[in-house]
C-alpha cells in the first residue's frame, strides 16, 4: 500500500497516477489531500506538490497536471541519465529534478498532436514532428523506466514497497491489406497489373503473375502456412486486422464479396483474433467504421472490437472518438511508420484521455514498437541492420518487462522480390522474443 498526498487532485493526475501505481508498478495506493491522515499513515509514502510537507519522500511538480483545456507548452529541459526530459523543477528536495508524472502524462496523452504541426503526404502527425525523436529517445519506453526509478526510489526509504510488474509478453500483430497479390484479384486487375508490368518492362512480375494465375505457382502473398507454422512453433497469439474495405486507391484488398476470401478470414478467425484494418477512406468518411467492421462481423459470427487503422492514419482526438461511438474499444495504431520505437512513451497499453473533455476513456491502446515497412522502405535499411534495431527495441522492453507488439503482412514475410530476406528478419525476431 502506497500513500500520495497533494494538496489539490485533479482528473489528470488521477489519471497518471493510476497509470503508473496500477497498470505498471501494480500495487493498491491511496491518492489523498487530506495532509493529516497523510501524517498519520505509517507505511510507504510520498508528496507531489510544489513543496516537501516535513521532509517527507518528495517528488516535485510543474504546473500541467493542475491545468484544464490545452495550452502552448514551452518545453524546457533538464538532462536525466543521458537525455534530455521536460518540465524540470526547482525545488532543491524533490528527489527527481524533473516531473515525471507531468513528462509521462504529456507523452501518454499525445498532447503534442493536439497542438499545430506539420502533416506528411497522409495527413499523419510524423515521428520527426514529436519532442520523443527530437531528443534522441524515441526508441526508449521512458514511462516505464521511469516507474522502475521510481519504486527503487520508494525502496531506498521503505524496503518494504514491492511491486508487481507483470512479465515480459509479446503481441504479434499482422495487416492483411493485401491477402493475394494475383490470385482473386478478378479479370480487370489482373489485367491492369499485366498492362502496367508491360509498360514498366517487369519481365519478372509478369511471370509471377502468368504461373499463378494458371496454377503453376503459389502467390507470393499467400505466406499464412508460414505463419501457422510460426505460430505453432512459438506457441504465438496473433491479432489479424483485416482490411475489409470497398476498392479504392489506398485500399486494395480483394473484394468483400469474394468467398475465397471469406473461407481465410474464417481460417484466420479459428487459429487466432481478428480485428478490423480501417480503410484508409473512413477517416474522411467515419460512416465507413461501423460498415466495415459491422460487415467483418457477419463473416466470422464474432464481434469485432479491435482496430487498426490502414496507413496508421491516427487523427487525435476524433479517430479514437469514432472508434468509441461504434463500440471499438481497442486500438492498435499508437506507432510511427517512419521510425521504430514508442510513439506514446510506454510499452504498456493504456486507457487514451481525451484532453477537449478531461477524461479518461474506454479506449485501450496498444503501443506497437516496429513494423516490416518502417524499416524496410522509410529506413531503408539492410537485413543487418534491420536485426540490429529489432534486437535493441526487445531488449529495452524485456528490461523492464513491457509488452512488445510487433507489426507485420503478409506480403512481407513471401521472401520474393523487394521483400527478398524479410522472412529471415521476422524469424529472427521471434528467436529474440523467446530467447531467453
Amino acid at each position: 500500500m502506497l500513500f500520495i498526498y497533494t494538496a489539490r487532485i485533479t482528473k489528470r493526475l488521477n489519471y497518471i497516477f493510476k497509470l503508473f501505481f496500477k497498470d505498471i508498478i501494480r500495487i493498491d495506493y491511496t491518492l489523498s489531500s487530506d495532509l493529516d491522515v497523510f501524517q498519520a499513515f505509517t507505511g510507504p509514502k510520498i508528496v507531489y506538490g510544489n513543496r516537501s510537507e516535513n521532509h517527507f519522500l518528495f517528488f516535485g511538480s510543474s504546473k500541467i497536471l493542475f491545468e484544464s483545456g490545452l495550452n502552448s507548452q514551452e518545453l524546457s529541459t533538464v538532462e536525466y541519465k543521458n537525455i534530455r526530459v521536460p518540465f524540470p523543477v526547482y525545488q532543491k528536495e524533490s528527489r527527481l529534478q524533473f516531473d515525471v508524472f507531468a513528462a509521462a502524462f504529456y507523452f501518454v496523452s499525445r498532447y503534442e498532436e493536439y497542438m499545430p504541426y506539420r502533416k506528411d503526404e497522409y495527413g499523419r502527425f510524423t515521428a520527426h514532428e514529436s519532442f520523443a525523436y527530437k531528443h534522441g529517445f524515441l526508441h526508449k519506453p521512458v514511462i516505464n523506466i521511469w516507474a522502475h526509478d521510481i519504486v527503487a526510489i520508494i525502496q531506498q526509504h521503505y524496503p518494504e514497497f514491492v511491486p508487481d510488474f507483470q512479465k515480459f509478453q509479446f503481441i504479434p500483430t499482422y495487416d492483411i491489406d493485401q491477402a493475394w497479390s494475383f490470385y482473386q484479384k478478378g479479370i480487370t486487375r489482373n489485367l491492369g497489373g499485366l498492362l502496367s508490368n508491360i509498360w514498366e518492362f517487369d519481365m519478372a512480375q509478369l511471370g509471377h503473375r502468368f504461373r499463378v494465375l494458371f496454377g503453376r505457382e503459389k502467390d507470393p502473398f499467400d505466406t499464412f502456412d508460414f505463419q501457422f507454422a510460426l505460430q505453432k512453433q512459438y506457441k504465438l497469439k496473433p491479432i489479424y486486422f483485416i482490411l475489409f474495405a470497398m476498392l479504392g486507391p489506398f485500399d486494395k484488398n480483394i473484394s468483400t464479396g469474394n468467398n475465397t476470401f471469406r473461407v481465410l478470414i474464417k481460417s484466420l478467425a479459428d487459429r487466432a483474433k481478428l480485428g478490423i484494418h480501417l480503410s484508409y477512406a473512413s477517416n474522411e468518411y467515419p460512416e465507413l467504421m461501423i460498415s466495415e467492421s459491422r460487415d467483418l462481423e457477419k463473416v466470422i459470427k464474432v464481434e469485432i472490437t479491435r482496430s487498426r487503422q490502414h496507413y496508421l492514419r491516427l487523427h487525435l482526438p476524433e479517430t479514437y472518438r469514432n472508434l468509441l461511438a461504434i463500440d471499438l474499444v481497442e486500438d492498435y495504431t499508437m506507432g510511427y511508420a517512419a521510425e521504430p520505437g514508442f510513439r506514446a512513451g510506454i510499452c504498456t497499453p493504456f486507457y487514451f484521455y481525451d484532453l477537449d473533455y478531461e477524461t479518461e476513456t474506454k479506449m485501450q491502446v496498444f503501443p506497437f514498437a516496429v513494423m516490416d515497412g518502417t524499416l524496410r522502405d522509410y529506413k531503408d535499411v539492410g537485413i543487418e541492420e534491420a536485426k540490429a534495431i529489432i534486437q535493441s527495441l526487445i531488449y529495452e522492453v524485456k528490461a523492464i518487462n513491457g509488452t512488445f507488439i510487433s507489426l507485420w503482412h503478409n506480403e512481407s514475410l513471401s521472401d520474393q522480390d523487394r521483400w527478398k530476406g524479410w522472412r529471415e528478419v521476422y524469424t529472427y525476431l521471434l528467436s529474440k522474443i523467446h530467447a531467453s
